[in-house]
Formats: C-alpha cells, structure tokens, sequence
C-alpha cells in the first residue's frame, strides 16, 4: 500500500472525531474532493492487502455497503 493509501485508511477510521463536515475534512487533510474520496475507499476495501492491514474497517465498511438499499433513479416516485 501507498503512504496515500494508508492516509485515505486512517482518515476513514477517525474522520467522525473530526469537527465539522466529513467532506470539508476530506478536502482539508487529503487534498481530494469527496467523490475520488469515496472512489478510491471503495476500491481499497476491495483489496486483500487493505484487509489485511485494517481488518476491522474494511469488514464495518464491506458491511455498510452491501447493507445500504439502492437510491431510487432521479425523477422516480416510490409509492410502497
């Protein structure tokens, strides 16, 4: 892993203790907008190497994003 990998990792184990908005951290300490943020977290959680490392938030993170429902399209009504 890359020193900006490890960097994105740690960000994500501690950004809730930050003040303020995740995104204005995300800007401030790394230097990415919030998208490629998000773009490149989900890519590391992919990884086996990241795993091994971080154990405990690649499974929490692996977790939150099979659990979330999909957003409905744009435009869409959802009458359930």
């Amino acid at each position: 892993m890359t020193e900006d990998e490890h960097r994105i990792m740690r960000f994500e184990s501690r950004w809730w203790r930050l003040a303020g908005s995740k995104d204005t951290a995300i800007r401030d300490e790394l230097d990415l907008a919030p998208t490629r943020y998000y773009q490149r977290l989900h890519q590391l959680i992919a990884r086996p190497d990241v795993h091994a490392a971080y154990p405990v938030l690649v499974n929490r993170l692996r977790r939150r994003t099979t659990r979330r429902p999909a957003r409905p399209a744009v435009g869409t009504l959802n009458l359930d």
